[in-house]
C-alpha cells in the first residue's frame, strides 16, 4: 500500500495527522470537530460537534429533525448505536391508503417518523463523551447565530430544494420558507446565512440533554403544529422515543473484518455483496477491467434482492442475519453469476439526503457516524420558529402488510443511512462511509475493494470512479469510468448509463490508523484520511 498511489485525475494527497482527524462534507463542520478535540474532547465529542454543525451549515442534507447511527471504537471493541425514529402510533397502512396513496409519499406528514438525532447525541455523550453537551454544541450554536458563508455545492442543493418546495401546497409547508428562503430567496455560494431559530433549539437541546426535544417545550411545539396541520406525531410519540445500543454485524473479507449496523439499516447489503465477491479473487484482476466491474455489479444486485426482501425492524420481525451472512449461502448466490447481466430474486437463506463524518483521537477512539433527513430537507415540513426540518424517512416503508418492512405504529423503517468500520485481527483500521440513499452499501463495497484488493490510500479510494446499481439490468457509471468498461459492460447485457453529477454516487469519508492499515504490529502512529471530492468538505487533523 502506497500513500503516493494516486492513479486518478484529482491527484489529491490524503490527510496525515498525529493527534486527531475529522473528515466530513463541509469545512466548518470539520473545523468544529477539531476545535473540540483541541479543547480536550475525544472522538465522540468531536463527532457530536461535527454532526450538530452539519445541521447548521449543510441543512440541505440533514437536520435536527433527522435520524443518526454510529459505530464507536473505544480502543478495544466496537459499539453500535441505532438512533432511528419510529412511526407515530396513529399512522397505519389503512390511514395511508384512505388518504389515496398506493405507496408512502415523499412529502408531507405521512412519511414523518420521530427524529432520532438529538437523543443519539445525548446517548453518545453520556456513554463515551469527555466534555459536557453544552460545550460540544457551542460551535454550532455560535455559527447558527452569527451566520456562515454557504459553500458552493450546498447552495446548489438549496436551490434544487427551493424548486421542489415551491410546488408543495398546504399550511404545513409554509414555515420552511421563513427559515430557509427568507425574502423568497435562497443563498447563493458565498452568501452569509443566519439560522437564529436553529440556534435557539440547539441551546435547549444542550441545556436539557435533549429532554426538552422529547418531553418539554419543543415536544409540545412539534405536536401542536402536527395537530393544527394534519400531522400524526403526538407528545406521547416523542416521549416514547429511545435510541438502541446494538451489536454491530460483520463479515470477513480476505483477512479483514468489515462492520455495519444491523437492520433496520441496510448495511447488511454491503456485507452480502462482499461475501459473494470474496470467492472471485478480485485482487487478481485490474480494477479498471470489464470483469471486475461486471462481478461487482452482479454481486450487488444479488445483495439488494435479499436486503429488499428481508430487512425490517428487528423489534417487529425476525431478520435472518446469520443465515444471510453464512459463507455457504454466499457460495450458493455466487454460483448464479454468469458472464452476462442478470436479474435476481431473493434467496432462501438458512434461518438462525445524508451527511457522513468520521473522527479519531490520539487515544485510539474512532467514530463512524451518519445523520440524515433522507431526501434533502426531508418531508418539507419545518416546525415554526425552531429550525427543525422533519425527515421523510417513513417513505421507505412498504404498504404490503405481509412484508417485513410494512408500515406499522411505533415501527422503524428500512433505513438507508449506514456507518461502517474496518478491523483486522482485532485491531482498528478505522471508520469509513459513503452517504447517498441506496448508493451507500454500494459505496461501502467499493471502498473495501479499493482498500484491500487494489491497495488505494483513503483519498485515492474516494476519488476513484464509481458504479451504481439502480434497477433491473441498469447500471450507472461515473464519467471517469474508461470507455472500454462502458462498451464491455454493454456487450455483456448491462444497460449502461453515464451520470456526470457527483451527487449521484455518494460522498464519502475515510480515516485509517496507519500502522494497522499497512499491516504493522506496532500500535499508535499516525492517521491517514481522505474526504470526497464530490462534496465541499475536507479531512483535517493536527
Amino acid at each position: 500500500m502506497n500513500l503516493l498511489n494516486l492513479p486518478y485525475p484529482s491527484r489529491r494527497m490524503p490527510t496525515v495527522a498525529r493527534h486527531g482527524v475529522v473528515a466530513t462534507s463541509q469545512p466548518l463542520a470539520a473545523l468544529a470537530g477539531v476545535e473540540i478535540l483541541k479543547a480536550g474532547g475525544n472522538a465522540v465529542d468531536a463527532a457530536i460537534a461535527t454532526a450538530a454543525m452539519l445541521t447548521v451549515v449543510e441543512p440541505t442534507s440533514n437536520g435536527i429533525g433527522g435520524d443518526a447511527f454510529a459505530l464507536v471504537w473505544d480502543g478495544r471493541q466496537l459499539h453500535g448505536l441505532n438512533g432511528s425514529g419510529r412511526a407515530p402510533a396513529a399512522l397505519t397502512i389503512d390511514v395511508v391508503r384512505a388518504a389515496g396513496h398506493d405507496s408512502v409519499p415523499a412529502r408531507g406528514w405521512i412519511p414523518v417518523t420521530i427524529p432520532g438525532a438529538p437523543r443519539a447525541w445525548r446517548d453518545l455523550s453520556e456513554r463515551f463523551g469527555r466534555l459536557d453537551l453544552a460545550r460540544v454544541l457551542a460551535p454550532s450554536i455560535a455559527t447558527a447565530e452569527e451566520g456562515f458563508a454557504v459553500t458552493p455545492l450546498v447552495a446548489q442543493a438549496w436551490e434544487r430544494a427551493y424548486r421542489i418546495q415551491a410546488t408543495l401546497v398546504g399550511p404545513e409547508f409554509a414555515p420552511w420558507f421563513d427559515t430557509f428562503a427568507r425574502g423568497s430567496r435562497v443563498p447563493a455560494p458565498g452568501d452569509v446565512w443566519c439560522l437564529p431559530y436553529h440556534a435557539r433549539t440547539l441551546k435547549r437541546i444542550a441545556q436539557t440533554g435533549s429532554e426538552d426535544f422529547y418531553q418539554g417545550e419543543i415536544a409540545r411545539q412539534i405536536a401542536a403544529f402536527a395537530a393544527r396541520t394534519g400531522g400524526f406525531i403526538t407528545v406521547d410519540d416523542l416521549a416514547a422515543h429511545s435510541s438502541t445500543w446494538v451489536e454491530p454485524i460483520s463479515t470477513s473479507y480476505r483477512g479483514y473484518d468489515v462492520w455495519e449496523i444491523p437492520p433496520n439499516g441496510q448495511g447488511l447489503a454491503a456485507l452480502l455483496a462482499l461475501n459473494i465477491l470474496e470467492g472471485f479473487g478480485l485482487h487478481t484482476l485490474e480494477r479498471e477491467s470489464v470483469e471486475a466491474y461486471h462481478l461487482q455489479v452482479e454481486a450487488m444486485k444479488l445483495a439488494f434482492a435479499d436486503a429488499s426482501r428481508y430487512i425490517g425492524d428487528p423489534e417487529h420481525v425476525d431478520v435472518p442475519i446469520h443465515g444471510l451472512l453464512s459463507k455457504a449461502y454466499a457460495a450458493e448466490r455466487r454460483g448464479m453469476i454468469g458472464d452476462t447481466a442478470g436479474t435476481y430474486a431473493a434467496g432462501d437463506p438458512p434461518r438462525g439526503g445524508t451527511v457522513y463524518l468520521c473522527t479519531a483521537d490520539a487515544d485510539g477512539m474512532m467514530v463512524s457516524y451518519i445523520q440524515s433527513n433522507y431526501q434533502g430537507f426531508g418531508s418539507g415540513i419545518v416546525i415554526p420558529e425552531t429550525g427543525i426540518a422533519l425527515q421523510n424517512r417513513g417513505a421507505c416503508f412498504r404498504l404490503d402488510p405481509a412484508h417485513p418492512n410494512a408500515l406499522a405504529p411505533r415501527k422503524r423503517p428500512y433505513h438507508t443511512i449506514i456507518p461502517a468500520f474496518l478491523t483486522r485481527e482485532g485491531k482498528a483500521i478505522g471508520p469509513f462511509g459513503v452517504m447517498g440513499g441506496f448508493m451507500q452499501p454500494q459505496g461501502h463495497v467499493q471502498m473495501v475493494l479499493n482498500t484491500i484488493d487494489w491497495s488505494l490510500n483513503p483519498q485515492a479510494s474516494l476519488d476513484a470512479p464509481r458504479w451504481q446499481v439502480t434497477s433491473g439490468k441498469e447500471v450507472l457509471l461515473e464519467s471517469g469510468v474508461p470507455s472500454t468498461i462502458v462498451e464491455g459492460l454493454a456487450r455483456r447485457g448491462h444497460q449502461v448509463k453515464i451520470a456526470a453529477e457527483y451527487a449521484s454516487f455518494g460522498r464519502g469519508q475515510i480515516i485509517w490508523q496507519r500502522e494497522a492499515w499497512l499491516g504493522s504490529r506496532d500500535d499508535g502512529g499516525s492517521l491517514i484520511a481522505g474526504s470526497d471530492m464530490r462534496a465541499d468538505g475536507l479531512a483535517i487533523g493536527y
